[in-house]
């Protein structure tokens, strides 16, 4: 089934002209619990991986045991959270039973022992992006296929995982990998994502208000603080996970300008930190987004971006299909990955927002 955003709740570019040539265009990968297989674009799939090419592992992750959680218990895991959610239960009942409460346990970090690595840890697949699915994919000339992997540990300069790309051309791999090497250890549950189909659609954005110049963000800013202060019923709260659609002020950042979710190019999603320079590491060339990674499709607070096949969803926030991938960066941010714009197949510059 595809996905289809909404209409934003008005036209920016009415409002403030001045946005109209900041405009991009951006591919919202709309991702949803499935079974990909290598041939698909996905997050959290199979890759198309060549047997005589040798897997990628972390060489800052090599010794023999780590701290961390198996990744089979952290599927099993999130199975017996979905399954006692979904069940009935008297009130004050425990949520889990004694015995599922034992595995969950194993599977969080807290309660996690050292578990041997034999050798250097694997990485794991995360995104896999073929251009039939995705046009828009940027890539080396001759390219078709974008894979991303990382380590499923936290390393020391940014406290995330650290990523690899690899441009391919799919037609030249003919005898692919069956079974790539798995972790027997990940740092982090929130680094494993479950595997999801995509529905790439395109959008259009505008830059976040760090980037916009700063007299048409005072102007924006300007204009949202008399819409709250006209806004009828006062609805400025917008933190109830259980109510998305309760929106009645529009808000520039959050419904007008960069999409929330996981997506390949557009602008990029700013947050708790203003804007800095960054450069291609190896030429000093601009770079642009190229993907970001995000746990959460939409939010209390970005609830119009959500597609309308997926309204009728009533169920828990963080079980539905929002946060289908169970990644999360941080503390519910994002991993931004911003490649050169002379040649993208140069060392990539990452980002958390």
């Amino acid at each position: 089934m595809s996905r289809t955003t909404p209409p934003r709740p008005l036209d920016a570019t009415a409002l403030f002209p001045e946005l109209a040539p900041l405009a991009r265009t951006a591919v919202r990968l709309h991702p949803r619990a499935g079974t990909p297989t290598a041939t698909d674009s996905s997050i959290g799939g199979p890759l198309l991986w060549p047997a005589d090419e040798p897997w990628p592992t972390c060489p800052d992750h090599n010794s023999a045991s780590h701290h961390g959680v198996a990744p089979d218990d952290v599927r099993l895991g999130r199975r017996i959270l979905a399954e006692a959610w979904a069940r009935p239960r008297a009130e004050g009942a425990d949520l889990l039973t004694p015995e599922e409460r034992v595995i969950v346990d194993r599977a969080s970090i807290s309660g996690s022992a050292r578990i041997p690595q034999d050798g250097p840890v694997p990485m794991i697949p995360v995104v896999q992006l073929y251009a039939s699915d995705v046009p828009a994919l940027p890539g080396p000339a001759g390219t078709d296929l974008l894979q991303v992997l990382w380590c499923p540990f936290d390393h020391d300069e940014d406290y995330l995982p650290a990523v690899e790309l690899y441009w391919r051309t799919a037609a030249d791999v003919t005898d692919p990998l069956a079974a790539p090497p798995q972790p027997s250890v990940i740092g982090s549950d929130d680094y494993l994502p479950e595997p999801c189909v995509l529905h790439p659609e395109t959008v259009t954005e505008y830059p976040a208000p760090h980037e916009l110049p700063e007299d048409l963000a005072a102007r924006i800013e300007a204009w949202e603080e008399d819409q709250n202060q006209n806004d009828p019923d006062d609805s400025d709260d917008l933190d109830d996970l259980d109510d998305l659609d309760d929106v009645t002020v529009v808000d520039y950042q959050y419904d007008l300008s960069v999409a929330p979710g996981c997506k390949l190019g557009g602008h990029a999603p700013w947050s708790f930190s203003d804007p800095f320079p960054m450069a291609c590491p190896e030429c000093g060339s601009d770079v642009r987004p190229l993907l970001t990674i995000d746990g959460t499709e939409w939010d209390g607070g970005s609830g119009s971006w959500r597609p309308t096949e997926d309204a009728d969803y009533t169920g828990l926030h963080f079980l539905g299909p929002a946060c289908a991938t169970h990644l999360n960066i941080g503390r519910s941010y994002n991993l931004q990955l911003y490649v050169c714009t002379s040649a993208p197949d140069h060392p990539h510059v990452q980002n958390m927002q």
